[in-house]
């Protein structure tokens, strides 16, 4: 799909502000409220824009730790990587799962309360899933940067 500077000004203040309403995210894009509507109608269905969503500050609700486990896999059996992903999702505290080509084959975000609350769902819920050969796990201390999006 082609987008042309209209889009691209649409897009940038929708990525910044993101609870702009219509009518103010079209007079900062400089076009009629009519213009914007359909737009992003478009662009929604051309896929570009694929969600609206609330990015909520963990650590605001109750959740101070955050850890990245990196895993790799026992890939004998061919299922190992549809297996370890169902049941990851099934974790509630994983809020994030990436697959990795290289010694790395799956990373997950967690968050827990404390280190207690972390123990406890290493214990009982990390390390029961299937098919692990080895995790390494990464305490986050500090997030520096976090963008989601690229210039356009």
């Amino acid at each position: 799909m082609q987008i042309d500077d209209t889009d691209r000004r649409l897009l940038r203040r929708l990525l910044a502000e993101p609870n702009l309403s219509l009518s103010d995210l079209a007079d900062l894009a400089g076009v009629t409220p009519a213009t914007a509507s359909r737009r992003l109608d478009r662009l929604t269905r051309a896929e570009v824009i694929t969600a609206q969503r609330a990015v909520i500050d963990w650590s605001k609700l109750g959740y101070g730790v955050e850890v990245s486990l990196r895993f790799t896999l026992d890939k004998t059996d061919a299922r190992a990587f549809d297996e370890f992903i169902a049941a990851a999702r099934d974790v509630p505290e994983v809020t994030q799962i990436q697959t990795f080509l290289g010694k790395v084959d799956v990373r997950l975000h967690v968050i827990a309360r404390d280190m207690s609350h972390y123990q406890e769902i290493y214990r009982s819920r990390i390390l029961t899933l299937p098919h692990i050969a080895e995790i390494e796990a990464l305490m986050q201390v500090a997030s520096i940067m976090e963008v989601e999006a690229l210039p356009l």
